[in-house]
């Protein structure tokens, strides 16, 4: 579709006029609810329906698993969801990479029907092939959001997958005019990892829904599933994977457990660490003060905070933790490791606890601290959901992100503009270089004939 008629479908669709700053975004991400593996799934749909509400007109388009729809308006956000058909089964890239062949197919389908898009925010290298292929096709800048890299999550590059995926997260920080982390730690990742110039890269936190937590109150027969009344909850939330640290949590109970025998550690969540931590516990005998109560989601997620006492996040890499958030505003004193974004969220006995990384002493004392000191966990408490409110929502995370996608616009325009005068020059010089030359043949040709 020409650039034309993609102008005059975004000043159809929004009756633009001259300084307005509504934006046709698409959105690439390979998770999107009801698919929600980690935290980019929340991230995009919140951020996507606080656009929408701003005044801008969102398309997804995302993986498509079980019998989610291929299309939905979701409150006014636009989801195309592609399939993915497998050719190699056992190989992850060739999943990855097929999934973006489908994602290019779909996108191409619907600038055809509905015009160009202003801005491609792509989330994560799971996406870096349809965007920069997106982006070269229909000269559309790109937004890139890493929410984690490669080398963190495994504490550098180990083989030759890891050195792929690494190598297609520069890839994508490149194509990216401007590139969007959650942590100032991420931030210094990226230019340690990747280079990247300092003022290229915007720090913009993620948030969580204010209102998650409206109306939902301690219930205490679903608690009892859990735990008895007595006992004292501690929880944690997310994915069992090592760089959660949930094995040093568990490694922590027998000490909490010493210092509070009422206590009870609930495991939220799936993953591929389940079995060796449920191994753990059996092994350390304490499997009637450990309960694994798989993953949650909806309402029950919100009840499992409320019913809660404590929740900890102990992880070894954590770019942002989302899952904190939650908690502090569902008034939970929280427990984390003094590592990556936790760490710049949390300020030790102000709004939450401080462990060291990995060390399951200093978690198992900031843990009993809070379970004996009910002042201060109301203090913690309070602070913490002040904190959340004013930092954390979505309606200042949006006005950030538009801001790096207007940024991200004019860099693009500024570069056209640029190759546009290079071009012009270019052409000017050859005209005056073939005119110096016809000046020069007509000369030698009168030359010629004065002689002749």
């Amino acid at each position: 579709m020409s650039k034309l008629k993609s102008n005059n479908f975004n000043k159809r669709k929004y009756n633009k006029k001259e300084g307005d700053s509504r934006m046709k975004i698409l959105m690439l991400t390979w998770e999107y609810p009801p698919r929600v593996v980690g935290g980019i799934s929340r991230v995009v749909y919140d951020l996507s329906k606080t656009l929408h509400k701003d005044g801008h007109d969102v398309t997804v388009i995302t993986y498509r698993e079980g019998d989610a729809p291929y299309f939905e308006d979701d409150k006014g956000i636009k989801v195309y969801r592609v399939d993915n058909y497998m050719i190699n089964p056992n190989n992850f890239i060739d999943w990855i990479l097929q999934l973006n062949f489908n994602m290019i197919a779909k996108a191409n389908e619907i600038i055809r029907e509905e015009g160009n898009f202003d801005v491609i925010h792509a989330h994560d290298w799971l996406v870096a092939y349809s965007a920069k292929t997106l982006k070269n096709s229909y000269n559309i800048p790109i937004v890139a959001t890493i929410h984690a890299t490669e080398a963190g999550r495994n504490s550098g590059i180990h083989d030759e997958q890891q050195r792929y995926i690494n190598d297609t997260e520069w890839m994508l920080t490149y194509e990216a005019a401007e590139v969007v982390v959650n942590s100032n730690y991420m931030k210094n990742e990226l230019q340690r990892l990747f280079g990247l110039p300092y003022d290229k890269i915007n720090v913009i936190p993620n948030g969580v829904n204010l209102n998650l937590f409206n109306g939902i109150e301690r219930d205490y027969n679903f608690r009892r599933k859990f735990a008895m009344d007595n006992e004292k909850i501690i929880l944690f939330m997310g994915r069992l994977v090592y760089e959660k640290g949930i094995q040093h949590l568990i490694s922590a109970m027998p000490k909490i457990l010493e210092g509070y025998h009422d206590s009870k550690l609930v495991i939220c969540g799936k993953g591929g660490m389940e079995e060796e931590l449920k191994n753990q516990v059996k092994a350390m005998g304490i499997e009637n003060k450990v309960f694994f109560a798989g993953y949650m989601k909806g309402k029950d997620v919100q009840r499992m905070y409320k019913a809660a006492d404590v929740a900890v996040f102990p992880s070894t890499y954590e770019p942002f933790g989302i899952v904190a958030l939650e908690a502090m505003l569902s008034e939970k004193p929280i427990v984390v490791s003094d590592i990556g974004g936790l760490n710049e969220i949390v300020d030790h006995k102000k709004n939450g606890m401080k462990a060291y990384c990995g060390n399951s002493n200093s978690i198992a004392d900031s843990i009993l601290e809070l379970l004996y000191d009910h002042k201060l966990c109301a203090d913690i408490t309070r602070v913490a959901k002040n904190k959340v409110r004013n930092e954390y929502n979505w309606s200042k995370i949006a006005q950030d992100t538009h801001f790096a996608y207007q940024k991200a616009i004019c860099q693009s325009m500024a570069e056209k503009q640029k190759r546009e005068l290079e071009q012009e020059r270019a052409r000017k010089t050859k005209k005056a270089k073939n005119t110096e030359n016809e000046i020069t043949n007509l000369l030698s040709f009168k030359k010629r004939q004065a002689y002749a």
